[in-house]
């Protein structure tokens, strides 16, 4: 993995948040692996920013054509709850930690991303979140189109589905990101 200048990297941490958490199955590895991340992001003074998805009240941003996002409408999925909307308390955001809020499932579709990391001069992003198929797959495509180099942390990255987990992380995002591990990241950061 090419060694980047920490000033212009930002490390992700997308949709670990209330709504998404509480389908996790085992839940410590994933955490301890995030957790490693995060602690050595901020030792090496490298950003660490947090995208969580957020509504209005009443939804007015999803669109019932939305396959994913009209189940909320729906009652099916749920984001009544400041608790949905909450980054996780096990990795919860520190002062200085940057938290962008998004309408879509890209980390760039509808928010302030991309301005808060050009206004930072980034140009490495960090990829770790809930769930690898949404989010995390989302995101790559649009960063890669975008020109970052992108780097993905696989244990710190999730799926309900194990198969398409394994799947995106051996077989797919090689094609446009660096896919490491949380221990293999940090230890190239010294």
């Amino acid at each position: 993995m090419e060694k980047l200048n920490n000033e212009h990297t930002a490390l992700l941490v997308m949709d670990v948040q209330g709504a998404t958490v509480k389908a996790l199955e085992e839940r410590e590895p994933f955490f301890a692996a995030l957790k490693k991340a995060i602690a050595a992001a901020r030792e090496n003074k490298i950003w660490v920013m947090y995208v969580v998805v957020g509504f209005r009240k009443g939804y007015p941003e999803v669109s019932p054509h939305n396959k994913m996002f009209s189940s909320i409408i729906s009652g099916a999925r749920s984001f009544d709850k400041e608790e949905d909307f909450k980054v996780a308390e096990e990795v919860a955001p520190q002062p200085g930690d940057v938290v962008i809020t998004k309408k879509r499932v890209s980390a760039f579709a509808g928010s302030d991303l991309e301005v808060v990391l050009r206004a930072q001069q980034i140009q490495h992003i960090v990829l770790t979140g809930i769930a690898t198929s949404g989010v995390v797959l989302s995101t790559i495509r649009e960063a890669a189109d975008k020109d970052y180099t992108i780097t993905v942390l696989s244990d710190c990255c999730r799926d309900r589905d194990e198969e398409v987990h394994r799947v995106l992380t051996a077989k797919v995002f090689p094609r446009q990101a660096d896919v490491t591990t949380a221990e293999e990241w940090t230890a190239s950061l010294h």
